[in-house]
């Protein structure tokens, strides 16, 4: 038997509430005891360093199959690990779509022994292009955690009908990426900030109407939806609303909505381009507030790697998306711990609990006898984001040069340990 022994850990436990100083040990990959540790094993001292279940990122885009050239699986779990994540719910928006049971089992089999766990989440429609339903049961059954059309909207109501139907018979759980694509058709950036940059818009409320058509349908059948990357102060009121009624509906937001405004597109260029685009400060602050008062459930880092050459494009042409596995724990404790937001263990919750729990994942608990995930974070380190030093193959990040104080330090995954970076 091997034991490896964590010493002098302010042990943070979100589902418990402990948050104090003690010992945690590891026997065989999984944990065995909190508290006073056997006087043998391989001791591990962290002076003081947080150690909390291991964090999980609900949301992320690894690329593989098909867009190896932007990321890969192996890349990009060596960037979660380093930033501090031990699990990844890898989105379907590939090429090709994992929509099948072979393309499930394709990325199980590619995420053998890579740094981060590797969870599998299918599209809820062929190719997500909006219309026929993919086999819920079989993806289900071959180990898709959940189902998501990410990255394209489910926009015709009946199918959106159907798909809650399906999910409800088969149980499992349905990502929807909130877009009305008439109003947001074409569009680059934020409409309140587009004129200036010369370039069509995004409405706020191309979120918040699909938003509103969702939770009622929610609502109506008693069906639990999950809504990814909120990203305005409508859209944070309406779940909030909905969540005081009864509806059955969780939420995620990223690191950039709570951290940043359409403003950052002045500096930043293509590297602050995302769908949902950044908003304004008012809608910031009640992504904020959201936060605080548990409307939203879970920070993901919608990580969304892509190639230099392509984010040198244009503002209109270059695509979508940031990365963000390597910065959402520092801009996070930040903005939401030092920020006077959240506590620690609020914010570890929806890192890790709640992302766990929400996907109906493994992890999020120090419960001996489980596998030994954990993450261990410095909160006093100060650190400036500098993307050549990134583990992702991207570089596409709006952090670039920001201060930020919190790090990971070390992740370990059963009985592999690593060490931030």
């Amino acid at each position: 038997m091997s034991r490896l022994i964590f010493k002098d850990a302010r042990i943070i436990e979100p589902s418990s509430g402990i948050d104090e100083v003690a010992d945690l040990w590891v026997e065989d990959g999984f944990i065995a005891g909190v508290g006073k540790a056997p006087p043998s094993g391989q001791v591990v001292d962290l002076e003081g360093k947080i150690l909390t279940p291991g964090l999980v990122d609900m949301h992320v885009h690894l690329r593989e199959p098909g867009s190896s050239h932007k990321e890969t699986l192996r890349t990009g779990t060596e960037a979660a690990s380093a930033g501090g994540f031990t699990a990844v719910a890898h989105m379907p928006n590939t090429s090709p779509v994992v929509d099948t049971s072979c393309w499930v089992r394709w990325v199980l089999y590619r995420s053998e022994g890579l740094p981060a766990r590797v969870y599998p989440i299918a599209a809820v429609t062929e190719g997500q292009r909006g219309r026929e339903l993919t086999d819920f049961d079989a993806l289900k059954s071959t180990g898709a955690v959940a189902l998501s059309d990410d990255g394209r909207p489910i926009a015709c109501e009946g199918v959106m009908r159907r798909a809650l139907a399906r999910a409800k018979e088969v149980g499992v759980l349905l990502i929807l990426h909130e877009e009305d694509p008439e109003l947001s058709a074409g569009g680059v950036v934020d409409s309140r900030v587009a004129g200036a940059l010369g370039v069509r818009g995004i409405p706020p409320e191309a979120e918040e109407r699909m938003v509103a058509r969702d939770l009622s349908l929610a609502e109506e059948t008693g069906i639990r939806i999950h809504i990814a990357h909120v990203s305005t102060a409508g859209s944070v009121r309406l779940i909030r609303e909905a969540k005081s009624r009864g509806v059955p509906v969780t939420c995620e937001t990223a690191p950039h909505y709570f951290s940043l405004t359409y403003e950052a597109l002045f500096k930043h260029g293509t590297n602050a381009k995302m769908n949902p685009p950044l908003r304004s400060e008012e809608d910031r602050l009640e992504v904020l507030r959201g936060l605080a008062d548990g409307t939203i459930d879970a920070i993901a880092s919608d990580h969304a790697p892509h190639s230099p050459e392509e984010k040198a494009l244009p503002l209109p042409e270059a695509p979508f998306g940031v990365i963000g596995l390597e910065t959402t724990l520092g801009v996070s404790w930040t903005v939401l711990v030092e920020g006077g937001v959240l506590s620690p263990s609020d914010l570890l919750a929806k890192l890790n609990l709640n992302p766990a729990d929400i996907l109906g994942v493994p992890g999020g608990r120090l419960v001996p006898g489980t596998p030994a995930d954990l993450t261990v974070i410095d909160p006093k380190v100060e650190w400036t984001v500098d993307p050549e030093s990134f583990r992702s193959k991207a570089r596409n990040t709006p952090f670039v040069g920001m201060h930020l104080r919190g790090r990971a330090y070390m992740t370990i995954v059963g009985e592999k340990r690593r060490k931030g970076p």
